[in-house]
């Protein structure tokens, strides 16, 4: 099924692509949609319960109508992915990735063929593919290729259909670039002529005249003349570290060992040099725990008795690669060598070998194949590199050994230990915390470099992958902070946070500035610790930083202009008006964000003038400030739409002149040069903008703009309260309002989207990390089925009052409620009045709170009420119960009704709207909590259960009776103790209730059932097999004789039965674990389903709850055919899986009356009147047909002798025929059960 288009056309200007080895990829014709698989109807009859609705813990809630639904939450561990959308609106997973997706772009070449989706980001995997930073991503075959070659964060993508090439920027590195880097036709990598820049690119856009525009944090270019470090070859690398090894070693005691040539200066002697055997060739090898690139090998000869090597080669491993050296030979030139490289014979002094090729290794090998005199052998080795590092383990740093004035050297503080590198870089530090408040103080690691230049640095933090050591579950957030330089220089301060759940090993640039010297004055240093509020059981991995001596150009100020079509760079970067208004800016700038439509050009970013701030406007790079001279912030994002400009940032104002209301987001009308609020904005920093489309008012489909970032809340403005966001904010333009706000059906999504573009003949492509539902609802929905099932909403704002869910259906002492718990119908009178009951915060017609218990009267315009003032609102519904033009509310609650004190259960009188005017005597107990309200079908009795031990002076434990035309509370037969959990009627006098029951308060069930008539109690026979307490029940049959049951075993794990009336069958172990059941209802058929022992063909099982379905997943209701649980209904409650409590309706005719079985009694009665009808209409024929014959015959006179008429016949006594009729026996109750 295809999706029309979500997105216009501006997303050029946002979208770009990298560039891999594409020549084996086959071209992409097909067409492309998400896969939406839809489901089976389920097929429920709602035809005679009138209206019907679903009540529970949630604010997002779909029917199970797509395989590819599902109740997972956003991530909140960093990791997103590329996302699709099903036709109710949904969002559903393509592939994921570890880490966040930031670009992507359609790779559609010169020709017009689509080659695939070039997905960007900071990830090093994409639907489980090795993939560092970039990827081709196959949307036909959804399917991956990565683009090897790039290591580091892309930011930013940039298609050119016309250059048949795609533009990369980012912070990493590749070929010989940094940072920008291009793709041209099918040729795989290409460096751009400039080599990219000395600092990060974060977007890059397409000009009117055919050239590109880079924008970042950068002064010049990648391909400076400089000459980087002045002192190269500094950092030595320690062999002390490494496991030494050699073969054909000499035999002489003392000159054995191939270690005793490390942190040695060629002395030589017993103990100080390595020898091999007399006339034989050999090796010595040494085998590092951590990966180097080295540049300089440095080598004393042996001179022991004449003996020496004379011709050797360095192989690296693991790659099994013979080096190219160069050294000094003897008239003073440059000499290389390979595999025979000459070392001279000893005169005690060394001899230096450069590496050509640098390259990275963990262990290497020295073979020596000619020797000088009777062997070979060596005095000393040292080795050296360019890179800076600084470990975690201090074993892996600068030997001291090397007499270094300032060593590298790491730190570590806390509860760590070494982790084997497995497949990452080197061997690391693992920190495992837990308890409720882990932070910065938990642990830490330093890690001070051996900076010997002081200059522009880059420093990355090395993160291993959490595959290899099997903690991607557990990995947490690391805080990095620094000190660069002295206080006589100031620098940015580094404080940052990034997560570990890295799949594979990954860096990230933490800093790029100016770094002082070592000296005994200062130390650069960079401090690695757990981020702050956090909990549970976490790891934390440390293992090196990087320090990057960075040359440049100069002569740039965040903006560069290339012209693709010219094979140079001119280096008069003046020549240019884009670089010209760069060079504007005050130094230091920062684009983040690049926006084109014709010949203007948006930039945004962190920047300043005399003029304008952080943004401004670009006509063919001549620069032109905006309205009130920009924006007082940060910038961060921009999306073009028509005439519309969006930003998005962390400002709160215009820069002068103030405009009310833009709090971190804005509009601008490019025609009239002016800013616009988005209501009042939003209350924290917001990154990206997308296009979206979504149904809204009376199901319109309409483009939106979503706004993503740190925020947590929608600002109040208007008539609009403040609406929690978490992160995620939706704004309909044409409704000039934000999506929370308006009224109707809508629909749920929330989360992060860092990216939407449109892909040619295809559905478009996101991506982010996003949990949605069809409808944005809270608490309870209505259920109804005009041309298939389908939800609505009523038009309250509901917020929970709190964030805890309930364990079971009904909530017991102790426990926290949330969300809607109970509801009911009341139509007496004329009236249609929705009640809700639970433990939430709702907004009333009137403008005001309303807690726990709501009124929506459907025939005023859905007006939302609650009770006059009295409860307390901590309190908490549990069930409703309508006898007459009385409500009954029951629950944890507490205060004054109509000023009489209440606890446990209030009257509410529906025909005037107002507390009944007697209530109840208050519940007394310890955790006073009524569960169930079970007003008996004919009579005036209510009967109460829960957890209480009297009422008002009355002693009537877990049971009690409240007589309406009494007014007073009556108790029910001793016998039964503990707590009462549901209940349901079985005819009229037998009440059957379930809970933690105790019987004559020794004997422990779970289910009993009260003769109201014979005020006796009786335990169903079996009851003792129930492996749990019961927590909810309901009728298997009309007339309730069966009953399913459900509750949590001993043993933690969800159990359903079935009670046939003589024994208890088992629905089987098929729930996954952590279900919890909370409500059962049995529901009749459209159409029937196979037969099976449990459940009738024309029915089904309808369970409500947190269930977990295998291999589904977590659902918030389900459906049971007796053999199988299918996915009914999912909801969300803020970003984790909601629940269902029950299901209530209008009327309670949830058996057909039609097509169902009768009753024994009437199918007798029946039965003899079609006899009867039968045997009038044979004696009428026989009266008519004698008549017939004796008009021919004539009159004949009749015998006179009379027959036994009886004789044939025996008497059939009345008991035989009725005797049956009720299925039960004196002395026992329903199915045989004991009297008690």
């Amino acid at each position: 099924m295809r999706i029309p288009s979500l997105l216009g056309p501006t997303t050029a200007d946002r979208s770009s692509l990298s560039r891999i080895c594409l020549s084996l990829l086959p071209f992409i014709h097909s067409t492309f949609a998400i896969t939406s698989t839809p489901v089976p109807s389920s097929n429920l009859d709602l035809s005679q319960l009138g209206q019907v609705a679903l009540a529970g813990n949630f604010d997002a809630i779909s029917l199970y109508t797509y395989a590819e639904q599902s109740e997972t939450g956003f991530s909140a561990n960093g990791s997103q992915a590329l996302l699709g959308r099903l036709p109710n609106g949904a969002f559903a997973t393509l592939l994921k990735s570890d880490a966040r997706i930031t670009a992507m772009c359609p790779f559609v070449m010169r020709e017009g063929k689509l080659a695939g989706v070039v997905v960007g980001g900071n990830f090093t995997s994409l639907g489980g593919v090795e993939a560092q930073a970039i990827a081709l991503y196959d949307p036909v075959g959804n399917k991956v290729t990565p683009l090897t070659g790039l290591s580091g964060k892309v930011s930013t993508l940039l298609c050119d259909q016309e250059q048949n090439t795609v533009f990369v920027g980012g912070e990493f590195k590749g070929a010989n670039s940094t940072n920008a880097i291009a793709w041209v036709g099918m040729d795989g990598w290409t460096n751009l002529p400039f080599e990219g820049f000395n600092g990060p690119v974060r977007s890059i856009t397409k000009t009117s005249n055919g050239t590109v525009v880079f924008g970042g944090s950068f002064t010049g270019l990648g391909n400076s003349t400089g000459t980087g470090p002045t002192k190269k070859d500094q950092q030595v690398i320690n062999l002390s570290a490494a496991t030494v090894t050699a073969t054909l070693s000499s035999f002489t005691n003392g000159f054995n060992q191939p270690k005793n040539i490390v942190c040695k200066n060629g002395q030589g002697g017993a103990g100080n040099s390595w020898l091999l055997q007399d006339g034989v060739p050999g090796a010595w090898k040494a085998s590092f725990k951590f990966g180097f690139r080295p540049t300089k090998l440095r080598l004393w000869n042996a001179n022991q008795d004449g003996r020496g090597t004379k011709t050797f080669r360095f192989t690296a491993l693991p790659i099994n690669g013979i080096m190219n050296l160069t050294y000094v030979g003897d008239q003073g030139q440059n000499v290389s060598c390979d595999a025979r490289c000459p070392l001279p014979q000893s005169n005690g002094n060394y001899t230096d070998f450069h590496f050509i090729n640098i390259i990275g290794m963990s262990e290497f090998q020295i073979d020596i194949s000619e020797w000088y005199g009777a062997g070979g052998g060596l005095n000393g080795i040292e080795l050296f590199q360019d890179d800076i590092y600084a470990f975690a383990i201090n074993d892996f740093n600068e030997p001291s050994c090397a007499n270094l004035d300032f060593p590298s050297a790491g730190t570590a503080t806390g509860p760590w230990s070494t982790s084997v590198s497995g497949v990452s870089n080197s061997d690391y530090l693992t920190a495992d915390l837990s308890g409720a408040s882990i932070d910065s103080k938990s642990a830490s690691v330093v890690f001070r470099p051996d900076i010997r230049q002081s200059g522009n640095y880059s420093v990355t933090v090395f993160t291993p992958g959490c595959i290899g050591d099997g903690s991607c579950a557990s990995r947490g957030v690391v805080k990095i902070t620094g000190e660069m330089a002295t206080g006589t220089r100031t620098t940015p301060p580094i404080d940052t946070e990034f997560f570990q759940t890295n799949n594979y090993d990954k860096y990230d640039e933490v800093y790029r500035g100016y770094v002082d010297a070592a000296s005994g004055a200062f130390r650069p240093t960079v401090t690695l610790t757990p981020g702050d509020k956090q909990s549970g059981a976490l790891k934390f991995v440390a293992q090196r930083v990087r320090f990057e001596l960075m040359s440049t150009t100069g002569g740039l100020n965040g903006l560069f202009e290339f012209n693709p079509n010219a094979a140079t760079v001119d280096t008069d970067f003046s020549a240019s008006a884009y670089n010209k208004a760069g060079m504007g800016f005050d130094s230091g700038a920062l684009i983040k964000a690049l926006s084109t439509s014709g010949q203007t050009t948006f930039a945004a970013g962190n920047f300043s003038t005399s003029d304008y701030n952080n943004i401004v406007q670009l006509d063919q790079g001549i620069a032109k400030s905006l309205a009130k001279g920009g924006l007082n912030a940060d910038v961060f994002a921009l999306l073009r739409d028509g005439d519309i400009l969006y930003v998005a940032g962390n400002f709160t104002n215009t820069s002068k002149s103030g405009t009310d209301d833009l709090a971190n987001v804005a509009a601008y009308a490019t025609s009239s040069n002016s800013w616009q609020a988005l209501g009042a904005g939003l209350n924290g920093r917001t990154c990206d903008i997308s296009f979206l489309t979504v149904n809204t008012t009376a199901g319109k489909s309409e483009k939106v703009i979503v706004f993503s970032g740190g925020f947590t809340q929608i600002n109040e403005f208007a008539n609009n309260r403040a609406v929690p966001a978490a992160g995620f904010a939706i704004w309909v333009p044409s409704q000039k309002n934000w999506l929370p706000n308006i009224p109707g059906p809508i629909p749920y999504i929330s989360g992060y989207l860092s990216a939407a573009i449109d892909v040619p003949n295809s559905a478009p492509l996101f991506a982010g990390s996003i949990v949605s539902q069809s409808l944005s609802a809270n608490g309870a929905v209505a259920l109804s089925a005009p041309s298939g099932l389908a939800l609505a909403g009523w038009p309250v704002k509901f917020s929970p009052t709190s964030t805890s869910a309930p364990t079971r259906k009904r909530a017991l002492q102790g426990q926290n409620v949330t969300g809607v718990v109970a509801g009911s119908f009341y139509d007496r009178n004329n009236r249609n009045i929705t009640i809700l009951g639970g433990h939430f915060t709702a907004r009333g017609s009137n403008g005001q709170d309303v807690h726990n218990l709501l009124f929506i009267d459907g025939g005023n315009s859905n007006k939302a009420s609650g009770l006059d003032s009295g409860l307390n609102d901590d309190g908490v519904i549990l069930d409703l119960a309508i006898k007459q033009d009385t409500l009954f509310a029951g629950g944890q609650i507490s205060g004054t009704a109509g000023g009489a004190n209440i606890n446990g259960l209030i009257l509410y009188d529906l025909a005037g709207s107002k507390y009944a005017s007697t209530q109840p005597a208050p519940l007394s107990g310890p955790n006073v909590a009524v569960n169930v309200i079970a007003p008996q079908p004919e009579g005036s009795d209510v009967y109460v259960g829960g957890s209480f031990d009297s009422a008002g002076s009355l002693g009537c434990a877990a049971l009690c009776v409240y007589s309406t035309s009494g007014n007073q509370w009556n108790p029910v037969a001793s016998g039964i103790g503990g707590t009462v959990e549901d209940a349901i009627w079985s005819g009229n006098t037998k009440l059957v209730i379930v809970g933690n029951l105790t019987a004559n308060s020794t004997t422990s069930t779970s289910v009993a059932v009260y003769d109201t008539k014979a005020r006796t109690w009786s335990i169903p026979v079996g009851a003792s097999n129930i492996p749990g307490p019961i927590s909810a029940i309901t009728a298997a049959t009309e007339d309730a004789t069966k009953w399913w049951v459900a509750g949590t075993n001993k043993n933690g794990s969800a159990f359903l039965f079935k009670f046939d009336g003589f024994t208890w069958q088992s629905a089987g172990d098929k729930l996954g674990p952590s279900s919890i059941i909370r409500g059962i209802q049995v529901f009749s058929l459209v159409k029937q389903h196979s037969a099976n022992a449990l459940v009738d063909k024309q029915n089904t099982l309808l369970l409500t709850g947190q269930l977990n379905l295998t291999p589904f997943g977590n659902v918030s209701a389900a459906l049971f055919n007796g053999t199988d649980y299918i996915p009914f209904a999912l909801s969300n409650s803020q970003n984790a899986p909601g629940s269902l409590s029950s299901v209530f309706s209008q009327r309670s005719n949830f058996f057909k009356t039609g097509g169902g079985r009768l009753a024994l009694g009437f199918v007798v009665l029946i039965g003899l009147a079609i006899s009867l009808a039968l045997i009038f209409i044979l004696v009428v024929i026989g009266i008519y047909a004698e008549r017939w014959r004796r008009s021919r015959e004539g009159y004949v006179v009749a015998p006179t002798q009379m027959y036994d008429k009886h004789s044939n016949m025996d008497r059939i006594p009345p008991e035989h025929l009725f005797g049956a009729l009720g299925g039960t026996q004196p002395g026992k109750g329903p199915g045989g059960a004991p009297m008690i």
